[in-house]
């Protein structure tokens, strides 16, 4: 009896032969009273691996961690877990950066972004 399929290995490599990964960082972006709210996916991630930016109107949320665990004594088959860093960047345009909040709970990144009071620059010129 084979615990492994007979093109297993061969068939494999060729799955993913010319496709785009695609990013891993899932996430919903809406609106909600004057905040915007971005809700990630970040599986796999420890709060303290993952970075939040804001400059020039982006938000920038970047995640890395490394494998550092011992495995010599593993014989792997497959081995799709890897490690490494991935980054989303979105627009936000110009909102009020010191009071961006995020919250982590079981793999779900929530970052509120307040937006700017808009200032009105219009002024009625008055016809003489």
């Amino acid at each position: 009896m084979n615990l492994i399929p007979r093109n297993f290995f061969l068939d494999d490599f060729f799955d993913d032969f010319g496709k785009v990964r695609v990013n891993d960082m899932k996430c919903d972006i809406y609106e909600e009273d004057n905040d915007y709210v971005v809700e990630m996916d970040v599986p796999g991630y420890n709060k303290d691996e993952i970075d939040i930016d804001v400059e020039n109107g982006y938000l920038t949320i970047s995640a890395s961690h490394s494998d550092e665990r011992n495995e010599e004594n593993k014989n792997y088959i497959r081995k799709e877990r890897v490690y490494g860093s991935t980054k989303r960047q979105f627009y936000v345009g110009d909102v009020d950066e010191d009071s961006i909040k995020a919250n982590f709970n079981d793999g779900v990144l929530k970052v509120v972004v307040p937006k700017k009071e808009e200032i009105s620059n219009k002024k009625k010129i008055e016809i003489q």
